[in-house]
């Protein structure tokens, strides 16, 4: 069951990359209509000029997680090492008829495996998205720069279904057509949730509230958890506040993150 597992995972993690890395994949192209009002936003530039750049939102997506599930199931585990109902409930458990592992890294292990899973099935599932929409960003005319005299555009009504209308850079095309669903939204409502939701012996127990709010008080674990919903919903926010995404696009990557964190956790803990 181990080996299974490791070769799902891997597979995963492989169709990210063709999805991220590689031109394998391209997005549909859509039509647009000439001077469409919702399209002429101005160009907020590369990502690395949000007040949210992806080093940032990656690292936070990939590193807290890390730092906050270790944290603690550390403390669990020290807080309760001499409990008899902590053995009663976390027995040292064999892997692969040779490997004894402890509780604590045994669950170590499984949240920080389910949630790298969910995290690349979340991204597969946007960049799915992104592909088969091919949705305009709101600064799409913007970068696409098109000639209107050339493409009879006097109606602004005027739908443009030529591939080849737009003259402006082929590298900012492709960026304004992969903005549905939002894939910044999408990770960050993950994160946010999976972190937040976890089935104990009450149906979507908070993780943080059931594990730390014991421990270091009861206002902790709503304090983090309503934390981290906030800044995944202000990351949407700024996706639209600068003209990267529409509210559309935000709401559909937020759906498809808490989705997948609620089914995980539904399903593969308990």
């Amino acid at each position: 069951m181990l080996y299974f597992q490791v070769v799902i995972l891997a597979a995963t993690v492989m169709l990210v990359y063709y999805c991220e890395f590689t031109d394998t994949f391209s997005p549909a192209e859509q039509g647009f209509i000439c001077r469409d009002p919702t399209l002429t936003k101005p160009d907020p530039g590369p990502e690395q000029n949000s007040r949210m750049p992806p080093i940032i939102l990656y690292s936070v997506v990939s590193g807290l997680p890390v730092v906050l599930i270790s944290g603690v199931e550390v403390v669990i585990f020290l807080f309760y090492y001499n409990s008899n109902n902590f053995y009663e409930q976390e027995k040292v458990v064999v892997v692969g008829d040779c490997c004894y592992v402890n509780p604590m890294v045994r669950r170590t292990v499984h949240f920080l495996g389910v949630f790298v899973f969910g995290l690349f099935t979340t991204d597969i599932f946007v960049s799915t998205g992104q592909m088969v929409t091919g949705s305009l960003a709101p600064y799409f005319l913007s970068v696409c720069q098109p000639n209107y005299t050339a493409l009879g555009c006097q109606d602004t009504a005027f739908f443009v279904s030529q591939s080849d209308g737009c003259t402006g850079d082929p590298d900012d095309i492709i960026r304004a057509r992969k903005t549905f669903p939002c894939k910044e939204a999408a990770l960050s409502v993950y994160l946010a949730v999976y972190l937040a939701c976890q089935r104990n012996n009450l149906p979507f127990q908070m993780y943080i509230m059931s594990c730390v709010g014991s421990a270091v008080g009861r206002l902790a674990g709503p304090f983090v958890s309503l934390s981290l919903v906030s800044l995944a919903l202000l990351t949407g926010i700024n996706r639209v506040a600068e003209y990267r995404n529409h509210w559309s696009d935000v709401i559909a990557g937020q759906g498809i993150g808490a989705a997948v964190a609620v089914f995980l956790v539904s399903s593969c803990y308990y």
